[in-house]
């Protein structure tokens, strides 16, 4: 069992011991432009850009329903953008979590969850407004069965934003419900929508916000939204000629149903390959 204070160290130890070690490996090679570093900034924080990118994030939970234990998940998200015409590119995103859920017994529940797919359409030439719109799936991967939905699900998703200066601000919407697969669990009816709010200053260094906001129609009254509060900094920075970002961000849970986690710390690290012009 860890308690909240144990995963709080470990977690902030990793965050400020990676964002050192990006700083002191970053000053070994030429500062890039301050403009290209804020430009590349925003792009990482534009779920439609045209770039390849390969984040990991590491999310710990605790408090609330789990009391002093921790749940932890990793996401690996690669995303794909493809031309498909002059005008529009497809942006192919991949979700895949990785569970370690805590049991009353103090044994834990490690595997795969349900792998999700996103795909948006989006034009090339975006002026003041940026935006993507497709499906989203949801696969019956899960390998714990405690867990497992063995359903497959489907819905629209969309991305809006806006990049005036400094900022970049907008929100990412989705909506799954089943479509096929097991009929003794309880069916998927999941909405999730993450709005961004990021602040940009020199160096590649941001303020943001991007909090995970999701409701599970399926559930009871009372026990269906999840509502985090919070805000992190984020860092783009070089390591041998790799673009990198890397972010910590910290939430806690105004409305949460009755067994989950009130409190979140999120670590993500990004590769960045950014086309070359």
């Amino acid at each position: 069992m860890v308690s909240n204070k144990s995963i709080y160290k470990r977690a902030f130890v990793m965050i400020w011991f990676g964002i050192f070690s990006s700083l002191v490996f970053a000053q070994e090679k030429e500062k890039p432009q301050q403009a290209a570093v804020m430009e590349l900034a925003k792009a990482t924080q534009n779920p439609v850009a045209d770039m390849v990118t390969i984040p990991v994030q590491f999310n710990w939970y605790t408090g609330g329903g789990l009391g002093s234990q921790t749940l932890s998940q990793y996401l690996f998200q690669p995303v794909l953008p493809l031309s498909i015409s002059k005008d529009w590119n497809l942006i192919s995103r991949t979700i895949i979590p990785i569970m370690n859920i805590p049991q009353d017994s103090g044994s834990r529940l490690k595997g795969i969850g349900d792998i999700q797919e996103e795909i948006f359409f989006s034009p090339k030439e975006a002026k003041k407004v940026v935006w993507g719109i497709g499906p989203v799936f949801s696969f019956p991967t899960a390998t714990i069965n405690e867990i497992a939905t063995g359903q497959f699900a489907v819905g629209p998703t969309g991305v809006v934003l806006f990049m005036p200066g400094k900022w970049v601000v907008g929100a990412v919407a989705n909506n799954l419900w089943r479509f096929a697969g097991s009929e003794s669990t309880t069916a998927i009816s999941f909405f999730f929508v993450q709005p961004f709010i990021n602040y940009n200053f020199k160096g590649g260094w941001a303020i943001s916000t991007s909090p995970s906001i999701t409701a599970n129609w399926s559930a009871k009254s009372g026990q269906q939204w999840t509502v985090p509060l919070g805000l992190g900094v984020s860092k783009i920075t070089h390591i041998g000629g790799q673009s990198l970002s890397i972010a910590m961000q910290y939430y806690h849970d105004a409305i949460h149903p009755d067994n989950a986690g009130a409190d979140q710390v999120r670590i993500s690290v990004s590769l960045l390959f950014p086309r070359k012009k």
